[in-house]
């Protein structure tokens, strides 16, 4: 199942996705993108989201952590 890891700011965004690729070298590298909110004028409101892709449910809590650490959350997509 895909997730979603949503961070105010693109460095959390990068360090989460680098250490994610650390610690589940067999999923491939996460990656970063930029999603613009509909109807936003200020490109700054932007979040980014880290897209992960076959993390399975014994292992959503440790990525929880560290999602919290950077004070972002996770969204099942």
């Amino acid at each position: 199942m895909r997730q979603l890891l949503v961070f105010g700011e693109r460095d959390d965004a990068e360090e989460v996705a680098e250490t994610l690729g650390e610690w589940f070298p067999e999923l491939g590298e996460p990656r970063v993108v930029r999603e613009t909110l509909a109807g936003e004028d200020d490109a700054e409101d932007a979040q980014w989201l880290v897209v992960v892709e076959g993390v399975d449910e014994s292992r959503l809590s440790k990525v929880d952590e560290l999602v919290e650490r950077y004070d972002g959350w996770r969204e099942s997509g």
